[in-house]
């Protein structure tokens, strides 16, 4: 069997410890978040949450069931084989001279990315897009000398009428704790 990459979306109450319980299950199960994004979703008290982990379609699947089990979860989707739309933000502080400024600009400008801070020693770029783009601007960048990075964690949704939240169904109550 084959291990690839999964996404995951969930939706969850946004309750104190449902992070924790997630993050707990896959621990339990041995696998490795790769990545993991939460925030408020379309839905008041719902949070969306993206988790990118490695696995074989079957072990990924008796998770998903697993997660969908748990308190305060009301939807997982494996998103993996649909069509999706993912994106990842990272702020990437670079070593800067007079001399190099220009050549880190235009490298920047390729990627369509973004310099938000500048300072007498670093400029500090803004690039949005999928994990590849990040990591090649990164990779690049690199030559220059990287004093800091920060990268949010993949978030993802799907193409067209397809729907991995919970505006197109009637909402379902989470689960509670009593």
């Amino acid at each position: 069997m084959v291990s690839t990459k999964h996404t995951l979306v969930s939706m969850v109450a946004d309750r104190p410890g449902v992070l924790n319980r997630m993050a707990s299950l896959f621990r339990r199960r041995g696998f490795n978040i790769e990545s993991i994004a939460v925030g408020h979703s379309e839905l008041p008290g719902i949070s969306r949450m993206t988790i990118v982990v490695a696995g074989t379609a079957a072990m990924v699947e008796q998770v998903r069931k697993q997660v969908e089990k748990l308190v305060d979860v009301i939807k997982v989707s494996d998103v993996t084989g649909e069509g999706t739309i993912t994106r990842e933000l990272a702020l990437i502080k670079v070593r800067a001279t007079s001399a190099n400024r220009s050549e880190i600009m235009q490298t920047v400008d390729i990627f369509r990315a973004n310099i938000v801070d500048v300072s007498a020693d670093s400029v500090t770029v803004e690039v949005t897009g999928d994990e590849q783009k990040i990591t090649s601007l990164y990779r690049l960048l690199r030559g220059f000398g990287i004093k800091e990075i920060a990268r949010t964690g993949v978030i993802a949704m799907t193409r067209g009428n397809v729907s991995s939240s919970l505006t197109e169904e009637k909402p379902a109550r989470a689960k509670s704790d009593k």
